[in-house]
């Protein structure tokens, strides 16, 4: 049976003077109802550096109604308002008429120990996983370990600032991110502090970077596509907004190249773009921003950058900050794009966090919750349904493989988790074929229901015609008697492969696509060498264009393909065909 001793609320009061009895009567109150409890022992303390308020202390938690800790909440009060330009006047009377005291209590713990990103601290019991936490040298934290008396947080900032037995004050608050249209056209960091020496972005609004994704019932089917402009992907492995498609390779094989590409390619399509940089070198992504700044891309761009010399921590929460960006958008009703390079290093940064935090390391060391780190931040791009705007976010995480393994630890998580990979391989890539796309291992699990009509009609068999082709290319490479049809196969494929190169930062449009696909099909490379070809599909499009142009764009409006315009785009291919070979002779 317990006794009273143990039943009684201690609560103590800081004041430079003693409480009256009417004060005392109604601080009895509220302790009543804060905590049900009908007996309470109020103690009284004399503190003298306490003139302008007071504290009230009942076990953890603390009720900070001095002077100092009545500015540091209107302050907070402040920056939640969104103080703007030319705003500043209205906005300072709307949060002195609209402010109050918290009567919420503050809980404060101390550093126990810091070292390598993390703080173990002890006291704070009511700390949430993944709460935002307050140092008193004002660098801020998140709880990522929740231990019997201490909690394990990671530092988002400079350890040298926090010492042994610094206060630590909770904020309530999650881990979040700024959003807004100005995100657009800047170089940002996870915390969304702009670092390209631009002027301070002022936000719109604030989300989580941790959230829920969407059900399946406010999700549609994913139906329309998302055009890479790279003639290999858009015929064979079609992506749709919405879908997650993960570009897989070694190191130095075209990952980053696809996905820039891409991104090129959305240029006047109204698709914001998010180019996440995990673990990268500055200098490489201050090159990637003025490539795309180049190219008129960055007004419609917002580069997410947390370099390999930040943090852990920063590093960690980078794809997270980023998606939340890109969820502001799609929930707006707009269609986002956002890259991840690379969720490797993403993997790594939280490997080593979590063993820094003690946890228990599994395969490879990764932690056990190393697939739900990834599944939870891909899981959230999605094709919305009408009610809720329609809008979508489309995924392109990279991962990056060792000597083509893909059946190593991570590689094999993220594949199960995404619709589909483009496979780069290395012997394709130093052969010159770029981009260096594996027919074989890579796929789209939308499919054709990502492609225009005219795509699909277009494209046909070319991806049954490149496999066969690459398996006749190894079976017949140490034979030199061949017959005429393996010969003609082996030359109509080698057309194929030479049309599917293409150069960095030059993206077809889709009409154009068409053409080559529809040309390439009906065999009228097959007699033309391989150098030949670059040159005559440039002219090819352009010839197109110019003999018919009602033919183009009604390809172009309708995404449709009949049988005679693609008999008709057959007969001026065949055509120019003539005339080049006229003029190459």
């Amino acid at each position: 049976m317990q006794s009273r001793a143990e039943n009684v609320l201690k609560a103590v009061l800081h004041s430079a003077k003693a409480p009256d009895q009417g004060q005392k009567e109604r601080f009895l109150s509220f302790l009543r109802k804060n905590y049900g409890n009908d007996d309470i022992e109020l103690i009284w303390e004399k503190d003298e550096g306490l003139r302008g308020g007071m504290k009230l202390v009942v076990g953890t938690d603390i009720y900070d109604w001095s002077r100092e800790g009545m500015i540091r909440k209107f302050k907070d009060h402040l920056r939640e308002l969104r103080l703007g330009e030319g705003e500043l006047v209205p906005l300072m009377r709307e949060a002195i008429d609209s402010f109050e005291p918290d009567t919420d209590p503050e809980e404060l713990g101390r550093v126990i120990s810091v070292g390598d990103e993390i703080a173990e601290i002890g006291g704070l019991p009511h700390a949430a996983y993944g709460e935002i936490l307050q140092f008193s040298s004002g660098i801020k934290g998140m709880v990522q370990d929740l231990g019997r008396d201490h909690i394990g947080c990671v530092i988002f900032g400079d350890t040298e600032k926090i010492r042994e037995g610094s206060l630590v004050r909770r904020t309530r608050r999650t881990a979040g991110m700024p959003v807004g249209e100005a995100f657009l056209g800047r170089v940002i960091n996870a915390l969304g502090d702009p670092i390209d020496g631009g002027r301070p972005i002022e936000a719109e609004g604030f989300r989580p970077i941790e959230c829920a994704a969407p059900g399946i019932l406010k999700r549609q089917p994913v139906d329309t596509p998302m055009e890479t402009g790279m003639l290999c992907i858009d015929s064979m492995f079609p992506i749709g907004r919405g879908q997650r498609e993960l570009i897989i390779g070694d190191r130095q094989t075209g990952k980053t190249a696809v996905a820039i590409d891409t991104i090129l390619n959305q240029k006047g399509k109204d698709v914001v773009c998010i180019y996440v940089a995990i673990g990268q070198k500055n200098s490489s992504v201050a090159q990637l921003a003025a490539n795309l700044r180049k190219r008129g891309a960055m007004e419609y761009t917002i580069i997410v950058n947390a370099s390999s010399g930040d943090t852990a921590a920063m590093q960690y929460i980078a794809p997270y900050a980023g998606c939340a960006l890109g969820e502001y958008f799609m929930y707006a009703g707009r269609d986002v794009l956002i890259v991840y390079d690379d969720l490797s290093k993403h993997a790594i940064a939280y490997r080593a966090l979590s063993l820094l935090l003690g946890r228990s390391p599994g395969r490879e060391a990764y932690p056990g919750d190393v697939f739900y780190l990834h599944s939870r931040l891909l899981e959230r791009s999605a094709h919305l349904c009408d009610e809720l705007g329609g809008g979508s976010m489309t995924a392109l995480p990279i991962v990056e493989t060792q000597a083509g393994d893909v059946s190593a630890y991570i590689p094999t998580n993220i594949i199960s988790i995404t619709d589909g990979q483009l496979f780069l391989e290395s012997d394709l890539f130093f052969e010159g074929q770029r981009p260096a796309v594996n027919v074989g291992l890579s796929v789209s699990r939308v499919g054709g229901d990502a492609q225009t009509k005219a795509m699909k009609k277009a494209a046909g068999t070319l991806r049954l015609d490149l496999a066969q082709y690459r398996e006749m290319e190894v079976f017949t490479q140490f034979s030199s008697d061949l017959d005429e049809s393996t010969r003609a196969q082996l030359l109509y494929g080698q057309g194929l492969m030479r049309l599917l190169r293409q150069p960095q930062y030059q993206p077809y449009p889709q009409l154009s696509e068409v053409i080559l696909l529809v040309c390439a099909t009906a065999h009228i490379l097959q007699d033309m060498k391989a150098e030949q070809i670059d040159a005559f599909k440039e002219g090819l499009i352009s010839y197109v264009r110019e003999a018919d142009e009602e033919l183009c764009k009604r390809i172009g409006e309708t995404g449709l393909l009949s049988d005679e315009d693609r008999s008709r785009i057959i007969e001026l291919s065949s055509r120019y065909h003539d005339i080049f070979m006229k003029g190459a002779c």
